[in-house]
């Protein structure tokens, strides 16, 4: 049976130095400096993170505002309008500290109501918008998790580290031609026990097959263009494999960001277009807001993984249904 490598106030040390650790390493490597995150967002400025599309944000009204006020569900499109305010010039960019609320999430072993994430931003030029900077971004991004192991395994004698020392780099359609009977889930799991830790690009568009290996929202990362290796798409996921529970395990998303041309093609895909009279998708249009790349990457998941837990309870304070915090005692997982 399952029993976690560290008590409960060696887990809550963990933590801390995992987020203090990573959260450094990641704003030296790619040139971030730390900005506040708003806790609400006004509905209707186009500036709240849709996902999928399909989710609705926790909202709530207050006397000073004839709009909905509304949790964020992320910041992917709210970072990227403060670049140019903040004056960032190319080569540099922002991370936030974002809490976030998703109340229509599916709860799981790694899917939480509650969601932290280092949110972050960094202005590009236009010549960068290749898979070859994303991948030079992506290693940036692994080098500090790489390095964040080893200080945290160095510090908890219990834990042993685990990922390997470089990530591989895939494309959605080579995965589909090589499990084509398989789940995009299930292939990713084949994928990261077989490599440890992979960057798999060109999530949200169409595959041979006709349907895009995940949705993404049509509005921040760029999932449609065409790149010079004839395959669709400048975003992906940071992918890695989780030995606790013995499949895949999703720690960022991530891309290069639409330009005007990918955010109407993508829009329109969708059947959006009421988006682009909103007052972000305008400020695209209108070349307001600097080119970029960014993402997010989950700290209780980051945590989840470098502590070998094997639920995302065990280190975030959550809430939980009845049934799965008495299975996941029977397993031996204790849920904060």
């Amino acid at each position: 049976m399952y029993k976690s490598k560290l008590s409960l106030r060696d887990t809550e040390k963990a933590i801390k130095l995992v987020k203090d650790t990573f959260e450094h390493k990641l704003a030296e490597y790619l040139d971030l400096e730390r900005v506040s995150a708003p806790m609400f967002l006004e509905k209707g400025d186009g500036l709240n993170d849709d996902l999928a599309g399909t989710q609705t944000p926790v909202g709530f009204s207050i006397p000073t505002s004839k709009n909905l006020i509304e949790i964020p569900q992320s910041l992917a499109k709210w970072k990227r309008s403060k670049l140019s305010e903040y004056g960032f010039e190319q080569g540099k960019g922002l991370y936030t500290d974002g809490n976030y609320i998703r109340s229509q999430e599916a709860l799981s072993d790694i899917h939480s109501h509650y969601v932290d994430q280092w949110d972050w931003e960094r202005v590009i030029k236009a010549e960068q918008r290749i898979p070859q900077f994303l991948e030079k971004v992506v290693c940036s991004i692994y080098k500090a998790l790489f390095y964040t192991e080893l200080v945290v395994t160095a510090n908890f004698d219990a834990l042993e580290p685990r990922l390997p020392s470089k990530i591989e780099f895939i494309h959605t359609q080579d995965l589909e031609d090589q499990y084509p009977d398989l789940s995009p889930p299930q292939r990713e799991s084949k994928t990261a026990e077989q490599y440890g830790a992979f960057f798999l690009r060109g999530i949200g568009a169409k595959l041979k097959s006709g349907k895009p290996h995940d949705a993404r929202a049509a509005d921040y990362d760029d999932w449609i263009t065409i790149a010079d290796d004839g395959k669709q798409g400048l975003n992906g996921d940071i992918i890695v494999f989780h030995p606790e529970r013995g499949k895949s395990l999703e720690l960022s998303s991530m891309g290069i960001r639409v330009d005007k041309d990918a955010l109407v093609k993508q829009v329109k895909e969708m059947k959006q277009d009421y988006k682009l009279e909103q007052d972000f998708h305008k400020a695209i249009l209108e070349d307001r807001i600097p080119l970029s790349v960014g993402g997010g990457i989950g700290q209780s998941r980051l945590c989840m993984l470098l502590l070998q837990k094997a639920h995302i309870g065990e280190v975030q304070s959550s809430v939980w249904p009845k049934d799965m915090i008495e299975d996941c005692k029977a397993k031996g997982i204790y849920l904060l």
